[in-house]
């Protein structure tokens, strides 16, 4: 996915960073990550308070095939409903960002 993209969509938080990692990227903001492109998705930081709501609102956990089993990742999907509106993304965003911050203490 393209940068200038990707800053869109994160627009509400202010400036974010993009550094290339494990053949995607990662998204910061203010040094802490909040997200990560993987295969042109956009995948959000959630954690225990979190992904409920990510989960009620249809996205998926980001799992990976371990060697002997799938590892689930704290990143989910965006919800579809927020694609294309701007006030929802930014919610989502949000979220992910006080998730991040969570997990950084």
């Amino acid at each position: 996915m393209d940068n200038d993209l990707i800053r869109e969509m994160f627009d509400s938080l202010g400036e974010v960073t993009i550094k290339r990692m494990f053949g995607g990227k990662g998204i910061y903001h203010q040094g802490v990550i909040l997200a990560l492109e993987v295969d042109g998705d956009i995948l959000l930081k959630a954690d225990q308070v979190s992904a409920p709501d990510f989960a009620q609102a249809g996205s998926s956990q980001w799992t990976y095939d371990g060697k002997s089993k799938p590892v689930a990742m704290p990143y989910w999907s965006i919800p579809d409903t927020a694609i294309d509106d701007p006030e929802e993304m930014a919610q989502w965003v949000r979220l992910a960002w006080e998730a991040a911050l969570r997990a950084k203490t």
